[in-house]
């Protein structure tokens, strides 16, 4: 018989269990805390908006249509135009609000120098968007 109230034998080993209380106690608290939040969290405020009889506008931006010949003529919208007029054309539609696009037909027989030239002058006029029409193959 020990004289010391701690001197049992049986407390001197080390503990070899897992106490689980704390662990389920910490994930249930985290349970609470996550099912109080996420409600929190789609909240949206309830307002009444106003309602109108506006219709949203479907309005495409004008285009213009420049296409270049096998020969190396531009024609500007069904009209045959030269390098000067070009310039003046192109200048007037980058002006307009909103700005057209320029869609640019080319032969496939026109030299590549004669389409770049059209590009940057369609460029130094101040035409910021262009599109190359093409045809799908095995069609006309």
């Amino acid at each position: 018989m020990a004289m010391s109230p701690f001197a049992n034998d049986e407390d001197d080993g080390m503990m070899s269990e897992i106490n689980m209380t704390p662990l389920v106690d910490v994930m249930l608290v985290l349970l609470i805390i996550f099912l109080v939040t996420i409600p929190a969290m789609h909240h949206a405020v309830k307002i009444d908006l106003p309602h109108a009889s506006s219709q949203p506008q479907d309005s495409k931006p004008a285009h213009v249509n420049l296409a270049v010949q096998a020969d190396g003529t531009i024609v500007w919208d069904d009209q045959k135009i030269d390098d000067a007029t070009l310039a003046q054309r192109i200048a007037q539609a980058a002006q307009q609000s909103p700005q057209p696009e320029l869609h640019l037909r080319a032969d496939r027989k026109v030299p590549y120098e004669r389409v770049a030239d059209v590009m940057s002058a369609a460029q130094a006029g101040g035409l910021t968007k262009i599109g190359f029409v093409t045809e799908p193959k095995g069609g006309k």
